[in-house]
């Protein structure tokens, strides 16, 4: 069985195909959009099979931004190309908005794993460092194997997690509330982590689409 990672042709969807759908756009031409979009963004320094509309959405990242490009992705099934996307770019998000704060989430996850939290996942980045590898696997410019990139972001979370759940073991000495908070979103980051291991082992099997 071919571990060549299987995938949709991309093709483009016309701005006007979303502006004349009655009640909104269809779900169906966001679904297919998302998934030509991500496939596009990340093959497209890879894959020549059809340069000019790769080079479309490329040239649509960049006039457009990459944020907008995201928002088709946040619906997507979680074990998809887009989905895996929108996941990463969640977390590029989340480390913008308070890096000091994930800075020492991280350092205090680190510092309480076993080496058994991140065994047989390639060494976790940082905070700094998962900004950039978020921006190089969303510009399409990540030259390493794309599962390796969600085995790490995965490693991430897992990472960040504990710190959380060890900063939430400290609050509840004090803020009962802060407490609750922190361990429900460690919670959400290990989910997080679980749904980007699965699909680093579908784009290993050629299953992910």
């Amino acid at each position: 069985m071919s571990t060549t990672p299987r995938h949709r042709r991309p093709k483009m969807t016309e701005p006007a195909v979303f502006d004349n759908q009655e009640g909104g756009a269809d779900p169906a031409v966001i679904s297919q959009a998302a998934h030509d979009t991500a496939h596009a963004l990340v093959h497209h320094g890879r894959d020549s099979e059809d340069p000019e509309i790769t080079e479309r959405f490329v040239r649509l990242a960049e006039t457009e931004g990459i944020e907008a490009i995201a928002e088709l992705w946040s619906d997507s099934p979680a074990h998809s190309l887009a989905g895996s996307l929108w996941r990463i770019y969640a977390i590029r998000a989340a480390v913008q908005a308070d890096p000091d704060r994930m800075a020492a989430h991280y350092q205090a996850g680190r510092s309480a794993s076993t080496p058994e939290v991140i065994a047989g996942v390639p060494e976790p980045p940082t905070a700094e460092e998962m900004t950039k590898l978020a921006d190089m696997v969303l510009a399409g410019m990540y030259s390493g194997d794309i599962d390796v990139a969600f085995d790490r972001a995965a490693a991430f979370c897992r990472i960040i997690a504990r710190g959380q759940a060890h900063s939430a073991d400290e609050e509840r000495a004090g803020t009962h509330q802060e407490a609750a908070r922190l361990t429900s979103r460690a919670g959400q980051l290990v989910r997080t982590a679980e749904e980007l291991e699965s699909s680093a082992r579908a784009q290993r099997a050629g299953t992910l689409d």
